[in-house]
């Protein structure tokens, strides 16, 4: 018998096998992308280089183990480029590291008070722009370091100064960039087993090895003695704290917008994972808070990198952990390496990163949605004032725009025959007063007046502005119908506090004969009330076309069940069906029903309705009384018998009871389908409907209403199935 320790170690070794067969591999790749990637950002930012390695190996570590992502990779970060910088300008490093441990803690608040999901509520327009803005700002600046100069404050400063930088260009520098983009560009074209090197560790690579034999002075990356001695503790300043909490905020919000961000898209590409927001907030921020003090750069998942780990078949956190491992080891063990790196190599990487994140799908999308000028000023002012400020803006400025599309009521009059007509759709809200007024004043006095409401939202004003006017317009001798076609009724803004419609109102108004709960004193009157009040005015104007007759496409012959309605199921209405209803949608054979001998005659002879349908429905009380051959002793069982030759049918095994039993059907409602194509068969040899057919090519078609499904089947000779789904179709096989 094996001990418990057997039974451990053997249920851990699928465990190690998975994370040395997939996790470990994953790993190198990502840490081959980051590595590159950690040293220019902090190149980029002005601060140690050492505090992007730091910042790489605490996102590896920390936030792979802490955070609610498995599949996530953070580290330094091109979108805290800009932030970080101006920090270290205004501020200092030392005092940098103490607002990264601040936007760490104020990440775990985040994450503790659970709204992370409050953050994807900011438009992706904004964000779109934002990303942009910051590419444009890295690409600015790190063009003056490619050209062998110094990145600027500002980027009014990087395009101002770029003349006189292009004039002094330093040409080794210039080579050694130009080749890192050329690379980063044109990695996609080289064959597939060059391209299993990731592209920046690839350009960086050859641009350090040109370097070297470059016959000019570049300028390269400074790295002071080892990893361990550029760390440094985070320094509490000592005055300017609105300042200082802005910029903490600013940190901790694009952070954790980035790692938001890329935890749906990892999410996207794994379906059966989800990320825990909260969790991956509270493990971002302690990492965070973790980098900076120890010296390291804000961190933040980063999509790149994210992907690159799934797509490099990654399964646990072990990848994301194992790449934090690696850049340790890397930046204790080969700090010459890092020295040899060129500045210019770096801002090429970064230059291409820049401008990537501006992406022509994001303008488009921007262009498509009508939201191009909130990217567009986004961007803007994230480039020429500051990240925190373009993000405000672009906000303000999208709920500005939502404010305008879902507030603004569209609002049209125009005269129909003699009546005028005012349409209203949309919110009706006092900020539609002055339109719809101006509207209404272009109404004649004394006309008669519909004013058709659509809208789901009236508030006091709007409603005031309504009465007020159809009161004055009926002193003056005209008339005023309202019709109030959507979710909001004008006369609940006097009883209460403005609130949106249900959209179910509708349709319960609509339906309301049979989807009432409570039997009224009078039903009907109070169904004709709501059709006149939300309907008639929509069936006037076609009635007024069927006064001086009907052209009906069929003649409809159903059950007088009251559960079928006959336009409800067809998506018909007024003047299309000829309608014929009776007990269990029945057609005696012998003639002797004058009703249904004179609708057939009228229908085909004097209206030349072009086919002729019976429909049956689930549940038939005809059709179980006649499959259980109950006895009334009234005249019903005399009509039923007219539904005998469809029992007998049924119970020879018809190939329509054999279809509609494989498909589930009970026997009652297989006699139901089975009646449906004995009539149509005692409709064809009918004289009248046989010369329809002969002379006009009048169709039969049959149809069986599944109440419980609210489908309608198709019954033919062979079978049934859902008509327009040939793929359902069920045939009986030969008997």
């Amino acid at each position: 018998m094996s001990t418990d320790t057997d039974r451990a170690r053997r249920t851990s070794l699928p465990g190690l096998s998975a994370v040395l067969r997939h996790d470990l591999p994953a790993s190198v790749v990502v840490f081959l992308v980051a590595l590159p990637l950690s040293i220019g950002v902090a190149v980029a930012t002005g601060a140690p280089v050492a505090s992007g390695l730091l910042a790489a190996v605490v996102g590896g570590l920390v936030a792979g183990l802490l955070g609610g992502s498995a599949l996530q990779v953070s580290g330094p970060t091109a979108s805290l480029t800009v932030v970080v910088a101006q920090s270290i300008q205004q501020f200092g490093w030392a005092t940098t590291c103490f607002i990264t441990v601040g936007a760490g803690l104020l990440q775990v608040v985040f994450g503790l008070t659970r709204v992370a999901r409050g953050a994807l509520a900011i438009a992706p327009v904004v964000v779109h722009g934002m990303l942009a803005g910051i590419g444009v700002v890295i690409a600015l600046q790190q063009l003056h370091v490619l050209l062998g100069g110094q990145s600027l404050s500002s980027s009014w400063q990087s395009i101002t100064q770029l003349p006189h930088q292009l004039a002094s260009v330093k040409g080794g520098d210039a080579l050694v960039g130009g080749l890192v983009i050329a690379i980063m560009l044109g990695w996609r074209y080289m064959p597939k087993s060059l391209r299993a090197v990731p592209a920046p560790l690839a350009a960086v690579v050859v641009a350090t090895a040109v370097s070297l034999v470059v016959p000019t002075s570049i300028e390269r990356i400074v790295l002071s003695g080892s990893l361990f001695s550029d760390i440094s503790l985070p320094q509490v300043p000592h005055g300017d704290w609105g300042t200082i909490a802005l910029t903490m905020v600013t940190v901790a919000l694009i952070a954790s917008v980035e790692t938001l961000l890329s935890a749906v898209a990892v999410d996207r590409l794994r379906p059966g994972r989800r990320t825990d927001m909260d969790r991956e907030l509270i493990g971002q921020g302690v990492a965070n808070m973790t980098s900076g003090v120890v010296g390291g750069l804000p961190i933040a998942a980063v999509i790149v990198r994210s992907i690159t780990n799934v797509k490099a078949g990654a399964r646990t956190k072990a990848s994301t952990m194992l790449s934090g491992v690696w850049v340790l080891i890397f930046a204790v063990a080969l700090v010459d390496v890092v020295r040899q790196i060129p500045k210019a190599a770096l801002a090429g990487l970064l230059i291409v990163i820049g401008i990537g994140l501006i992406k022509l799908a994001h303008i488009r999308l921007a262009r498509r949605t009508g939201d191009l000028v909130v990217y567009a000023v986004t961007v803007l002012v994230v480039v020429f004032a500051n990240l925190l400020v373009g993000m405000l803006v672009g906000l303000a400025l999208s709920l500005t725009l939502l404010l305008w599309r879902v507030a603004r009521a569209a609002i049209a009059v125009q005269p129909v025959g003699a009546r005028w007509v005012v349409t209203v759709d949309g919110p009706l809200t006092f900020m539609a007063v002055p339109r719809l007024t101006a509207a209404l004043a272009q109404v004649p006095a004394g006309a008669e007046v519909t004013v058709e409401l659509a809208v789901d939202f009236v508030d006091h004003a709007a409603s005031e502005a309504l009465h007020e006017w159809a009161r004055q317009h009926e002193s003056g001798g005209g008339a005023v119908e309202f019709v109030e076609m959507g979710a909001a009724r004008i006369a609940d803004a006097a009883t209460g506090p403005p609130a949106r419609g249900q959209s179910r109102r509708i349709l319960n108004e609509t339906l309301g004969p049979w989807r009432r709960t409570a039997r009224t004193a009078d039903p009907i009157a109070a169904g004709v009330a709501a059709y006149h009040r939300s309907h008639a005015h929509v069936v006037r104007p076609h009635l007024g076309e069927l006064r001086d007759g009907q052209n009906p496409d069929s003649l409809f012959l159903t059950c007088a069940d009251s559960r079928i309605v006959p336009n409800v199921i067809t998506n018909s209405g007024p003047g299309d069906l000829f309608t014929v209803r009776n007990i269990g949608n029945l057609i005696p054979a012998d003639g002797l029903d004058t009703s249904v001998e004179a609708a057939l005659v009228y229908a085909l002879d004097k209206l030349d309705v072009r086919s002729v349908v019976v429909c049956g429905h689930s549940g038939c009380g005809a059709m179980d009384a006649l499959f259980h051959e109950r006895v009334t002793g009234s005249g019903l069982d005399a009509w039923l018998a007219h539904g005998r030759p469809a029992l007998d049918a049924f119970r020879s095994g018809h190939p329509v009871a054999v279809a509609a039993a494989a498909a589930g059907f009970g026997e009652v409602d297989q006699l139901g389908m089975v009646n449906v194509a004995v009539q149509l068969e005692a409709l064809s040899q009918h004289p009248v409907v046989r010369l329809g057919i002969e002379d006009r090519g009048v169709v039969l078609a049959g149809l069986f209403f599944d109440i419980a499904t609210a489908r309608v089947i198709e019954i033919h000779a062979e079978g049934i199935g859902e008509i327009g789904d040939a793929a359902r179709q069920v045939t009986a096989l030969p008997v």
